[in-house]
């Protein structure tokens, strides 16, 4: 499993500095820094979708890239959404690297940390150049263990500017009878 440094760094960040903190939204509720979103196996959480992204430091002028990630697929021990031009609400105006996956978490799993990083993209960032070809959603074995620190370098993204996670754990529908 990758170490992923830019991940635990700008996790550590978060906890004093929370103008780093990028802003997630599912159907119209702000998610706080670690909150739990259950996911049952019958039906669908708000998460399912891709989300609202904002960031109030952003600069109308500057185009960004978002990276989801489950940190801990497919076991505790996505994904790219795209890049997207910024007025404080951060909109796609471009295709996506990595189609989004919402969670799903493996029955019996603890929580899995959702995490969302925010990076300013490079003017020579080309996203087709990640993307898997024709458009295909990305494969979830190319997501487990992703290396995020070794991505960043390869694309010149550098550090993250602003990150957000939630959690997520699947809840059984039914109850087992001893």
């Amino acid at each position: 499993m990758p170490v992923n440094i830019s991940v635990n760094e700008v996790l550590e960040a978060i906890e004093t500095d929370k103008s780093k903190v990028l802003g997630i939204s599912f159907a119209g509720k702000l998610i706080s820094t670690g909150d739990y979103i259950p996911r049952t196996d019958s039906s669908a959480t708000e998460a399912q979708s891709p989300p609202k992204i904002s960031f109030p430091a952003a600069s109308a002028t500057a185009t960004y890239v978002v990276v989801a990630l489950d940190l801990d697929a497919p076991f505790p021990s996505f994904g790219v959404l795209g890049p997207a031009n910024a007025n404080g609400i951060l909109t796609s105006s471009e295709p996506f690297v990595a189609n989004y996956v919402g969670p799903a978490p493996s029955p019996g799993s603890s929580p899995h940390r959702y995490t969302f990083f925010l990076y300013e993209q490079q003017a020579d960032f080309d996203g087709k150049k990640h993307a898997p070809p024709g458009g295909k959603p990305l494969p979830n074995t190319r997501r487990m263990r992703f290396d995020l620190d070794a991505w960043e370098k390869t694309t010149g993204l550098g550090k993250p500017l602003a990150v957000n996670y939630f959690k997520s754990k699947r809840l059984p529908t039914t109850l087992i009878k001893p």
